[in-house]
């Protein structure tokens, strides 16, 4: 998907899309939802840093030897989204991928220890690569590790 459709889909539609995504993705044990126009897509549930409650949020992936990489982009908008904050206070978590579920542990990486990660993140999906270009803010990279 052309990254400037995909910040005007996230930006018009987001709030609508993903809820239903995400609940399709766990009643189909991934088979709808898993695989997106820009790559495949997880789901992340974290713990809430301040109501303890449980958030799962659908997120493009890139695959990382045993670990998954996700981006805290959150569209390009200059506040980080959620989930993120939610990982540096509570960095373990759980990812569905398909139908298989595993817990994980969340390494925030920034500055250079992100930036090696960065040429293959972006020819994985250009997207995040136009995000970098759409806010001031350092947007990391997150290595989910199964535990």
């Amino acid at each position: 998907m052309d990254p400037e459709r995909a910040v005007a889909f996230d930006r018009k539609f987001g709030r609508w899309f993903y809820p239903v995504h995400r609940r399709l993705y766990r009643l189909t044990g991934g088979f709808i939802g898993h695989r997106s126009p820009a790559g495949p897509m997880l789901l992340l549930t974290t713990t809430g840093r301040r109501t303890g409650e449980l958030r799962t949020t659908p997120l493009l992936y890139m695959p990382d030897g045993d670990a998954v990489i996700v981006v805290g982009s959150n569209g390009g908008r200059d506040q980080p989204p959620g989930w993120l904050l939610n990982l540096e206070a509570h960095p373990v978590a759980r990812i569905q991928v398909g139908p298989r579920r595993n817990p994980v542990k969340a390494s925030v990486l920034r500055g250079p220890d992100a930036a090696p990660l960065w040429p293959r993140l972006v020819d994985h999906y250009a997207g995040w690569g136009h995000y970098r270009t759409l806010t001031d803010r350092e947007i990391p990279v997150v290595r989910l590790t199964p535990t």
